[in-house]
């Protein structure tokens, strides 16, 4: 099987594909896409090479080193600093002190609250002001 004949492959061609490549059977649950791209990595794998282990590992504990990095980033907010937000033709500024965030007067613990307020949906704060 080529990892190129997979995009046509239904549900049950997906599952045959899947026995025939990964040797068990899979989730009962797994969507036709995910396996899809499943099968197309192990399939380019084998006929490129894997990942060299150093890109594996780093793919590893991405997950663990992408949590700490947000971390650091948000306290790279330093008082003093400002946020600019453009929303709905309204530039909205946000300063950043050391007991929090000071937007229209108001001081706020944390920038959701604030892209809350501004929305009036739930957003994350750091993802609205662009950090």
């Amino acid at each position: 099987m080529r990892w190129t004949d997979l995009e046509t492959l239904g549900r049950e061609g997906l599952i045959a594909a899947w026995v025939e490549v990964i040797g068990t059977p899979p989730p009962k649950k797994m969507s036709q896409g995910f396996m899809r791209s499943i099968l197309v990595y192990d399939l380019q794998a084998r006929e490129f090479g894997d990942l060299k282990p150093g890109a594996l590992k780093r793919i590893k504990n991405a997950g663990r080193e992408g949590a700490r990095s947000t971390n650091r980033d948000r306290g790279a907010l330093k008082p003093g600093g400002r946020l600019i937000r453009d929303w709905n033709g309204v530039s909205h500024i946000v300063e950043v002190t050391e007991a929090g965030f000071v937007w229209q007067g108001q001081t706020h613990r944390s920038l959701s609250a604030i892209a809350r307020a501004i929305t009036g949906t739930r957003w994350s704060g750091p993802r609205f002001f662009g950090l």
